[in-house]
């Protein structure tokens, strides 16, 4: 496991987030530093694809790995299509319902040993999860040892321009988790100064519903 995943202890298996997921629906939300909240969308995580959502399903190639991959949505479409795709999440309760939705999942941080390394043809980092560890460069280096030469990540990002780093916590209007963990915020022009800078290949961006996403290429050599 790398210092980014041994610097804190996967807050995202909070009793929180675990109920949201039981339920469906919010509220939840990252709670700063500065006290402001965040909120965090669950219903529609909890939900079937969106419109948002199909746009990146099309532009995945081969077998997809969904890096943080919440309740599953994204795993349970690839799985109906009968392509070959697998969910990670810290969280059992994501996992849980996951596989309930009829996608494999594991309950495995992005950090800690995967199955198939360097031999995926896709990763997803949907729902603002390239702030996973509040360091998206290292985030990128560790994505870019799972893909395949040429393989795609398919990155959500912030859909206004900004390049901030965090403490949060977990936040319901009834309490706030006692664990502090790091964040990130990428707009789609840090996303892609980043990717440019660890060798990456930006091969797109579009916006849906409000939602920005950007396409980058793992490099070959």
């Amino acid at each position: 496991m790398t210092a980014v995943a041994a610097s804190h202890a996967h807050p995202w298996t909070a009793d929180p987030y675990a109920a949201a997921l039981r339920a469906g629906r919010g509220p939840l939300y990252l709670l700063r530093g500065d006290g402001r909240r965040l909120p965090l969308d669950v219903a529609r995580w909890c939900g079937e694809p969106d419109a948002a959502d199909v746009s990146v399903l099309d532009r995945c190639r081969g077998s997809v790995l969904d890096i943080g991959c919440g309740p599953g949505r994204m795993v349970a479409a690839l799985a109906r299509a009968a392509r070959p795709a697998l969910g990670i999440d810290t969280a059992p309760a994501a996992v849980a319902r996951t596989r309930a939705s009829g996608g494999t999942a594991l309950v495995r941080s992005v950090f800690e040993p995967l199955p198939a390394e360097g031999r995926w043809g896709s990763a997803l980092l949907m729902d603002g999860n390239v702030g996973i560890g509040g360091d998206p460069a290292a985030l990128l280096r560790r994505i870019a040892a799972l893909l395949e030469p040429g393989g795609l990540l398919l990155v959500e990002t912030a859909p206004d321009e900004m390049d901030e780093r965090f403490e949060a916590r977990l936040s319901t209007p009834w309490g706030v988790t006692a664990t502090a963990f790091p964040w990130a915020r990428l707009g789609p022009r840090a996303l892609n100064g980043l990717a440019c800078r660890g060798g990456w290949l930006p091969a797109g961006r579009w916006n849906v519903s409000g939602r920005a996403f950007s396409v980058l290429r793992r490099g070959v050599s």
